[in-house]
C-alpha cells in the first residue's frame, strides 16, 4: 500500500482575521524550513479550536514524528478529528492508518470507508488503494472492475503506481480486453516516471514484439535503464538479449539509455 503523504494543506483564513492567518503561516514557514517543534506550537491552538487543517498538520507530525515524539494513536486522533470535516487528505491518513494498523487495530472496511470519502473527493492515492482493496478482497468482496476504476481514475492524474497496475491489466486482459498497445501506453508513462518494474515491462514487449515491432535495441534500452533503477530481472534480462545483439547494437542501446535518462525520460528510443 501507498504510504501516508506528507502534503501539508492549504489554509485560507478570513479576511477579519489577519492575524490569526498570519500565526498559521507561521507554522507553514516554520515546516517548510524544519523547524517542526515550531510548526506544533504554532498549529496546536488551531487544531485544539477545530480547525480542520491545523488537525490534520498535527497529525501528521505526530505520524512521522516531526517536532514531536513519534506516536501514532495521537497521529489517528487528529487526522480522525479532521477527517471526520470532510478533509480528503486526512481522510486518506486515517484510511492509510486502519490499512496498515498503525494507532489503530488494522480493519480493512474502515480503511475503505476512509478512502473511499477521500477518493470521492478526487484524492487519487486514496483511489489507487481503493482498487487495491477492491483487487485483494480486503474489507469488501473482490471486485476487479472496481479495482481498475479506482487505477483509471488516478492514472490519468499522473500517478505512476496507478498507471503500472493499469497497464497490468491491460496486459493480462484482467477485466479489460487485452490490449498490448495499451498496456505499453500506461507501461511508457509510468516508466518515464522511473518506475523499474514498468521499465522492464516495456523491454519484455519490445523483446517479444507485443504491442510494438520486434526490437532487441529497444528492448535492451528499457532493460538497461530497468536495472540502472534497481531491476535485478532487468539486469538478467538485458544480458540475455545482448547475446542476440551485435556489438554495434549494444552500444547503440547503450547511448539510447544514456541519453534517455540524462533527458529526464523525455528522449527515449531512435
Amino acid at each position: 500500500m501507498l504510504k501516508h503523504l506528507t502534503i501539508l494543506l492549504a489554509f485560507l483564513m478570513p479576511l477579519s482575521a489577519p492575524v490569526v492567518a498570519q500565526d498559521f503561516q507561521k507554522g507553514l514557514a516554520a515546516y517548510d524550513t524544519g523547524d517542526f517543534a515550531t510548526a506544533f506550537k504554532e498549529w496546536k491552538p488551531f487544531a485544539e479550536a477545530g480547525n480542520a487543517d491545523a488537525q490534520s498538520n498535527l497529525g501528521l507530525l505526530y505520524d512521522n514524528g516531526e517536532g514531536v515524539p513519534q506516536d501514532y494513536k495521537e497521529a489517528a486522533k487528529w487526522y480522525r478529528l479532521a477527517a471526520e470535516q470532510g478533509a480528503a487528505k486526512a481522510q486518506y491518513n486515517l484510511g492509510y492508518m486502519y490499512d496498515n494498523g498503525r494507532g489503530v487495530l488494522q480493519d480493512y472496511k474502515e480503511a475503505l470507508k476512509w478512502y473511499r470519502l477521500s477518493a470521492e473527493q478526487g484524492h487519487a492515492k486514496a483511489q489507487i488503494n481503493l482498487g487495491l482493496l477492491y483487487d485483494n478482497g480486503y474489507g469488501v468482496p473482490q471486485d476487479y472492475i472496481e479495482a481498475v476504476r479506482g487505477y483509471r481514475i488516478a492514472a490519468e492524474q499522473g500517478y505512476a503506481s496507478a498507471q503500472f497496475n493499469l497497464g497490468n491489466r491491460y496486459f493480462k486482459g484482467e477485466d479489460v480486453p487485452q490490449d498490448y498497445k495499451e498496456a505499453a501506453k500506461w507501461y511508457r508513462l509510468a516508466a518515464e516516471q522511473g518506475v523499474a518494474d514498468a521499465q522492464t515491462n516495456l523491454g519484455y514487449m519490445y523483446d517479444n514484439g507485443l504491442g510494438f515491432l520486434q526490437d532487441n535495441t529497444m528492448a535492451h534500452m528499457w532493460y538497461n535503464i530497468g536495472a540502472a533503477n534497481g531491476s535485478e530481472l532487468s539486469g538478467t534480462n538485458r544480458d540475455e538479449i545482448a547475446k542476440e545483439m551485435t556489438s554495434e547494437g549494444i552500444e547503440k542501446a547503450q547511448a539510447m539509455a544514456r541519453e534517455c535518462m540524462s533527458s529526464d525520460y523525455k528522449q527515449c528510443g531512435y
